[in-house]
């Protein structure tokens, strides 16, 4: 039995991974037992989630490195065992999602990853790391990607339950973009020309 010191961070998250990049681990199960076990545990801690979902992309070949990377979020976890979702009762009925992504930032496919948040009111109640399925030519491509064809179907299907649950809202859901480019686009027709390659995603809105 392995015994743990806590760490106060989780893995850098400025570090690129790669099939590639180190000694391949050879107990291939007992890292996809420990991945498994990491994705069941961010239904509970969201402040893992990018961590281990940069991990969970090497379970066919994972390395040292990766393993080296998936126990230190168990160290981190356990000096940190408190941290959780709160939930206030007295929060207001107002969607509100933060989205953003890194352009190209898989070195074996060059796909970008998307990130985004959810809240009702003030409580956190979707979230989500996950690799773009195509690879796009821009930074404003990848953002625009993200918040249209990603965030704004997680805001549509989170309206759609609140409705049936009959909580009536106070006023329209926000989204929020730190891409001017993309702010531009959604708001601007004249910049629609950039978006030939991402029109599926527009006719899926």
């Amino acid at each position: 039995m392995q015994v743990f010191y806590p760490a106060p961070t989780l893995i850098d998250n400025h570090e690129k991974f790669s099939s590639t990049g180190s000694v391949p681990f050879t107990d291939i199960q007992a890292y996809r037992r420990l991945i498994g076990r990491l994705m069941y545990l961010i239904n509970t801690r969201p402040d893992i989630t990018f961590s281990v979902q940069q991990l969970s992309q090497f379970l066919v070949k994972p390395t040292i490195a990766h393993y080296n990377a998936a126990i230190r979020i168990l160290k981190y976890i356990k000096g940190a065992p408190s941290l959780g979702l709160f939930f206030s009762f007295t929060t207001s009925v107002h969607l509100k999602a933060f989205c953003d992504s890194d352009w190209g930032t898989c070195s074996d496919s060059r796909q970008s990853m998307t990130g985004f948040s959810v809240y009702l009111g003030n409580s956190l109640i979707s979230w989500k790391s996950k690799k773009q399925g195509t690879v796009s030519k821009s930074s404003c491509e990848v953002e625009y990607r993200a918040m249209v064809a990603t965030v704004t179907c997680e805001i549509q299907w989170l309206t759609y339950l609140l409705q049936d649950f009959k909580v009536p809202f106070e006023q329209p859901s926000l989204l929020y973009c730190d891409n001017d480019s993309t702010r531009y686009i959604a708001a601007n027709s004249v910049f629609h020309e950039r978006t030939k390659h991402i029109e599926i995603d527009c006719h899926v809105v």
